[in-house]
């Protein structure tokens, strides 16, 4: 895959990933790092009883799944600094176990910061399901330290 240079970077320009199917083995381990057992995550019964077809993923895993799937969307020549923020991020339908999802990435922004050294990267993420539906969506920042520009004293 080619590394691409801040400067190489286009607005509106789209980066896609690989798919990745949901297990339960996921979805347990959600409710494990989370402490999150609401029945709604992890009682079968509870969930056929109020009409749904099973457990849901937690809201903030497709987050965790979004992130981690984008690592590489695209790959940044200049290194990375760190993540500094998600903005407007919705839940348009529930993750379940079953659920082959993958993640576009959007170029949405660029700008240099004010010391010249550095340089921020805003993408949309949309978290997709195998014939485009949309799941859960928003916007990130990332912070590039620009090789281009020479060492940061």
């Amino acid at each position: 895959m080619h590394a691409i240079a801040y400067d190489e970077l286009v607005v509106g320009e789209r980066y896609e990933g690989s798919a990745r199917t949901l297990t339960q083995t996921d979805l347990s381990l959600a409710c494990m790092l989370s402490g999150d057992w609401h029945p709604i995550h992890a009682d079968v019964e509870f969930c056929r009883a109020a009409g749904m077809p099973g457990p849901m993923f937690q809201g903030p895993y497709g987050i965790l799944l979004a992130m981690g799937m984008a690592t590489q969307l695209p790959a940044f020549a200049d290194p990375v600094v760190g993540a500094i923020g998600l903005a407007d991020w919705r839940y348009r339908r529930p993750l379940r176990v079953g659920h082959t999802v993958r993640v576009r990435a959007t170029i949405s922004g660029k700008r240099v910061t004010s010391d010249g050294l550095r340089a921020v990267v805003d993408r949309r993420f949309e978290l997709l399901g195998p014939d485009g539906e949309l799941f859960q969506e928003g916007h990130g920042g990332t912070m590039l330290r620009l090789s281009s520009r020479g060492e940061q004293s």
